[in-house]
């Protein structure tokens, strides 16, 4: 029976479940310890199952999106307007994010009282990093550039937190694939292709315990912070309203206004016959938060009903698939200065910097599958030094938010897309086209 119900539905009935045993819990004598010692393990599980598979799937994803540029050429001018603009959205789309989070401080609602709790349940994790987050702010402004070349690759694999050593590495693979003889690059591009597919495979195991973990990290979280007050749960579930409520804020001023001022600066396409027009792939992506799943449709809307050219499309949604996120990297800004500030942590101008870099390189790595830009988050906390199980605190409303940001990322695909081809001459003037057997008319 529970085969028949799609997995975001099981994920939200886990984390409506689990928010109401923790509040069942903390109101009647179910002891803290049976939550603790029975419960909290298997959210630990999952956590750990995300941050097992996010270096393999950062290397084997940016490899090949690297690789699918074709060849040099294409990445001296084609590749280089798309690469560029897909960089450029991202960052602003973490600057809204991180703008929006400042402004309104959803994570220093908590009452002084939770915050301790919350410090107090992740002290282990806060006094490891003090002396990193230290040593930090006294660093070079110029040593996050250095520190992205590993002296060892293999070691930089065994490291989350050197995350940013293996998207260089990958990078760097990626070009010299184009470079090297075909006969020898086919092979070792078959290899990643392969393991990208397995790892991407592994994901979705991962996921299917998703609903348990998600049950789990909330009736925990709950039971942990509550303590002898159990209204400091109520402040939290406050707390993660008021995030939920920015990051969609963020997503849907990317939808209505960054996304139509890059239309109407690079082409002539009137915003809203093309969103009309891309309807189908927003639907599916809504559906299944997962932009790799719904490339296929996207490819034929923008080719078939937006007239972008084959040559344009079978090159840049492929490679936007695996680098542009721009919803993520807003929900990964969002998250990792929520999380600090409901632990209490302050962070410096330059570790804010730093999260925009991060979240840049960590976007590039993502693959367009559910559950990818949580993995990237540790890598954005961990970077910053905010304790990586701070996660908990964001999961509750985490698969929601997924869907409504894939939505983001498949539009900003299509966008950046639409306006290459323009600037290459090889997007029809007329558009829309009005015969679109994928979405009716009006």
């Amino acid at each position: 029976m529970l085969k028949k119900i799609p997995l975001h539905t099981q994920i939200i009935i886990g984390l409506v479940l689990g928010l109401i045993f923790g509040l069942v819990s903390i109101q009647t004598a179910i002891p803290s310890s049976f939550t603790i010692d029975y419960i909290k393990p298997v959210g630990t599980i999952f956590i750990n199952g995300l941050k097992m598979i996010a270096m393999p799937l950062v290397l084997a994803s940016l490899i090949i999106g690297v690789s699918n540029l074709g060849d040099i050429s294409k990445l001296s001018r084609i590749g280089g307007k798309t690469i560029v603009t897909f960089v450029i959205t991202t960052v602003i789309a973490i600057s809204v994010g991180l703008t929006l989070v400042n402004l309104f401080k959803p994570g220093t609602s908590l009452p002084v009282e939770t915050r301790e709790n919350l410090m107090n349940l992740y002290e282990g994790d806060v006094s490891t990093r003090a002396d990193a987050a230290a040593k930090f702010q006294e660093q070079s402004p110029l040593q996050p550039l250095v520190d992205m070349v590993p002296q060892n690759f293999f070691l930089a694999t065994t490291d989350n937190a050197a995350m940013l050593q293996v998207v260089f590495f990958a990078i760097i693979s990626g070009i010299a694939l184009l470079q090297i003889p075909k006969s020898k690059a086919e092979p070792v591009i078959a290899f990643f292709d392969g393991f990208n597919d397995l790892i991407i495979q592994i994901v979705n195991y991962i996921m299917l315990i998703a609903p348990y973990g998600v049950f789990a990290l909330m009736a925990s979280l709950i039971v942990e912070i509550a303590g002898d007050n159990p209204d400091s749960a109520i402040d939290l579930l406050m707390a993660l309203l008021k995030y939920s409520v920015i990051v969609l804020g963020g997503l849907f001023f990317m939808m209505l206004v960054i996304y139509p001022l890059l239309l109407k600066t690079f082409t002539k396409v009137p915003y809203f016959e093309f969103f009309r027009a891309i309807r189908p792939a927003q639907l599916l992506a809504f559906s299944t938060s997962s932009s790799s799943a719904t490339l296929p449709v996207t490819m034929k809307i923008a080719e078939e009903e937006i007239g972008v050219s084959e040559n344009i499309s079978s090159f840049v949604l492929p490679l936007g698939a695996t680098i542009n996120m721009n919803g993520t990297s807003l929900y990964q800004s969002v998250a990792a200065v929520f999380i600090a500030q409901a632990l209490g942590m302050e962070l410096s101008f330059s570790q804010q910097l730093m999260i925009v870099l991060t979240s840049t390189l960590a976007a590039i790595g993502s693959a367009g599958v559910p559950g990818a830009g949580l993995i990237m988050l540790i890598v954005v906390l961990e970077s910053i030094g905010v304790p990586a199980a701070g996660i908990a605190l964001i999961m509750a409303p985490d698969r929601i938010l997924d869907m409504f940001r894939t939505v983001v990322n498949v539009t900003g695909d299509v966008v950046v897309t639409t306006a290459v081809a323009s600037t290459e001459g090889e997007l029809p003037e007329g558009l829309i086209r009005k015969s679109n057997p994928l979405t009716p008319d009006l």
